[in-house]
């Protein structure tokens, strides 16, 4: 059973000027462990459709089944990373990355070993007893990842969170999702602008539409499996590499 089926997802808002259609009839199957990724032109409906998915916006058509069944609003298996980290100033990182945890009444012991093992995870042992305005752009975001990975979702849905960040700290959060990834095989789809991002991360890459948002082109991309031994920069300059991408930007761009 696939783990997630989009069939026929549109999204339309009301506008001063009339009816806009942000999204039309996308269908997609979602496998468990999938990595994927969306790109698309600006504003052709990526975030838009990542919060259906999300429950966050319901669609104006088509359907969202979930190992089978209808999704009906957000829920703890989806877990969401923003650009910008959203955490609580007035909390350090281990109560940031507990707070789902302790929401939920898990008890203060099993809290500690799972917030521990994550901040382990995204490397932030050392920095338990800070607070997020003490932490860089990329420490704040791995805090922001190690509180999703604490509530166990299947799926990690992630809305370019890498994108305010410099290259050198981009590249090195590239490196550590891939390894969490790995590690926890959990689902990710992963919006972003970088096609580079998204060839070097996922299992496969979407391209969407200008407005209407439509899925436009399917490509398998191996790097994230076959090529788990060489370095990001190595991979990058690949000319496998580089032709997978300009390939996509085409499907972009034309």
């Amino acid at each position: 059973m696939n783990l997630l089926e989009l069939e026929n997802i549109s999204v339309d808002f009301t506008t001063k000027k009339g009816t806009l259609s942000a999204v039309k009839d996308v269908s997609l199957t979602i496998g468990k462990g999938d990595f994927i990724s969306i790109v698309g032109p600006s504003g052709c409906g990526k975030s838009t459709l990542l919060n259906v998915i999300g429950g966050f916006l319901p669609p104006s058509g088509g359907t969202i089944l979930q190992k089978g069944k209808a999704l009906k609003g957000p829920g703890r298996e989806r877990g969401i990373v923003f650009q910008k980290p959203a955490l609580y100033p007035w909390l350090n990182v281990e109560q940031n990355v507990g707070f789902g945890l302790k929401m939920r009444g898990i008890s203060k012991g099993e809290k500690q070993k799972i917030v521990l093992d994550n901040l382990k995870r995204v490397q932030l042992s050392d920095f338990a007893h800070m607070h997020s305005y003490e932490l860089s752009g990329g420490m704040q975001q791995r805090v922001a990842i190690a509180r999703i990975l604490a509530n166990d979702p299947e799926i990690l849905l992630m809305d370019e969170p890498f994108g305010a960040l410099d290259v050198l700290t981009r590249e090195h959060l590239q490196d550590e999702l891939l390894k969490i990834w790995r590690e926890t095989h959990k689902t990710v789809i992963l919006i972003t602008h970088s096609v580079e991002e998204a060839i070097y991360l996922s299992t496969s890459v979407y391209v969407m539409s200008e407005l209407p948002g439509r899925l436009i082109k399917k490509v398998e991309t191996p790097f994230s499996t076959e090529y788990a031994d060489r370095d990001i920069r190595e991979v990058k300059s690949l000319p496998e590499f580089v032709s997978l991408r300009e390939e996509v930007l085409s499907y972009i761009w034309s």
